[in-house]
């Protein structure tokens, strides 16, 4: 099918979602997207993108994407009351870019495959400004013939597109990578406020980091916005925490022994029960700030 001729449905125009459907209509396929909240049409509208609230209305879609903020949305989206699967036919394709769990993921493509519905679980990985550039990395799990028909697609949001293996490989890789992550967030929450109680000046400490082997995406992304006290501009902690409680699960399902993790996850938890959730993962810093009496701050901040 041409890809003039196609027609796409997506769900949720959130922080990641709106960008991506935005790129979406690069392939010149009909879109039609859909959320809850009418104030995120306009642009899209404008863009030439049809807009409903009922993601049902999406079922006459080839290929539906969904971008919701976690598991329980998105089953309610697919299978709760008025949801999308019921409505749904034989060989069409749904493709999941959120984060979910894998326990979560593998059910839902085994539920819809019982319909004929083929499924791909597509995180990504890039945050906000990458998904607007169309730069995202995307790890694919799926059927190799299904991820082959979207790959096309997700070539219009994403430079990296990676298949995994079956459905719930993309959200294993996707666990992995944001896992390294949130450990190098939460080491630079703790090390920090150590530099910065020893006297040592934290802008200078700042070209150190950035400059030499503790240098991670964690510390170029956080540490200057560190600075500034900025806290408000990566994903809110209480919604990233999911991803640490599907490790936790994995681990004690499978026996695996996660040690470093466990000690990150304290300092989430730490920070999450000082109210903070609402923050960014730099935001953790200010638990041990407040343990330690100091701030890593640029002069005059």
């Amino acid at each position: 099918m041409e890809s003039n001729e196609m027609k796409l449905g997506f769900a949720g125009l959130g922080q990641m979602g709106k960008p991506i459907a935005l790129n979406l209509l690069r392939s010149g396929a009909e879109l039609t997207v859909s959320d809850v909240r009418p104030d995120a049409f306009a642009e899209l509208e404008a863009r030439g993108a049809r807009t409903t609230t009922r993601i049902a209305d999406l079922a006459a879609a080839d290929i539906v994407f969904l971008c919701l903020p976690n598991a329980e949305i998105v089953e309610a989206a697919l299978f709760g009351d008025n949801g999308l699967a019921p409505k749904l036919r034989a060989g069409q394709i749904v493709v999941d870019l959120s984060t979910i769990t894998y326990k979560t993921c593998v059910r839902v493509a085994e539920t819809l495959a019982a319909r004929g519905i083929a499924f791909v679980d597509a995180p990504v990985s890039g945050m906000e400004a990458r998904a607007r550039d169309g730069t995202l990395t995307v790890m694919c799990g799926g059927a190799p013939d299904t991820v082959a028909t979207v790959e096309p697609l997700l070539s219009c949001i994403g430079t990296t597109i990676v298949h995994m293996g079956p459905p719930g490989s993309g959200q294993l890789a996707k666990l992995v990578n944001q896992l390294l992550f949130d450990i190098n967030a939460a080491a630079l929450a703790e090390v920090l406020p150590m530099a910065a109680k020893m006297g040592l000046d934290p802008e200078k400490m700042a070209e150190i980091i950035n400059t030499g082997t503790g240098r991670s995406y964690a510390s170029e992304f956080f540490v200057p916005r560190l600075l500034e006290g900025d806290f408000g501009a990566g994903y809110p902690m209480k919604a990233a925490y999911k991803d640490l409680v599907s490790a936790a699960e994995l681990a004690a399902a499978k026996g695996i022994p996660m040690p470093v993790l466990a000690a990150a996850t304290c300092t989430y938890q730490q920070a999450l029960l000082r109210g903070h959730g609402s923050l960014d993962k730099g935001g953790m810093i200010l638990v041990f700030e407040e343990l330690l009496g100091v701030q890593f701050r640029k002069r005059g901040t």
